[in-house]
């Protein structure tokens, strides 16, 4: 059963790999990030490809090493810390997006399935 939820991260994260690489076009930022000046612009573009990398790699490891995932100290502690990332961006959510709109509240939970499905195999590793 862990198994199923790692791999179900692996295809969590490739979705917002596919979600993240759609942002110029859904966003518009050809022409809205051109009202930012030119560091601004560069930093927005830099984290939102840092972090599609970050997914891809969490992806990687979910689909790919699933079982050293499980089985490993450092595998233990890795889905820990994805884990630990899903739950902070769900925290984020309110903070910065507010709660104002269905769709913030539907990424919050989004992101908190995103935490749980690295914490059921974390705390089922423990039992």
């Amino acid at each position: 059963m862990n198994e199923l939820f790692i791999k179900a991260g692996g295809v969590y994260n490739i979705l917002l790999v596919i979600f993240h690489l759609m942002f110029w076009k859904l966003f518009d930022w050809e022409k809205d990030l051109r009202s930012l000046r030119f560091l601004n612009r560069a930093i927005i573009q830099v984290l939102n490809i840092s972090l599609t990398l970050v997914f891809v790699i969490f992806a990687y490891l979910s689909l790919w090493h699933t079982q050293e995932l499980l089985s490993t100290r450092l595998g233990n502690h890795l889905i820990f810390l994805i884990s630990l990332f899903w739950l902070a961006r769900a925290i984020q959510q309110p903070v910065f997006f507010k709660l104002q709109h269905w769709g913030s509240w539907g990424f919050m939970v989004f992101f908190l399935v995103g935490s749980a499905i690295y914490f059921i195999p974390f705390i089922g590793v423990y039992q």
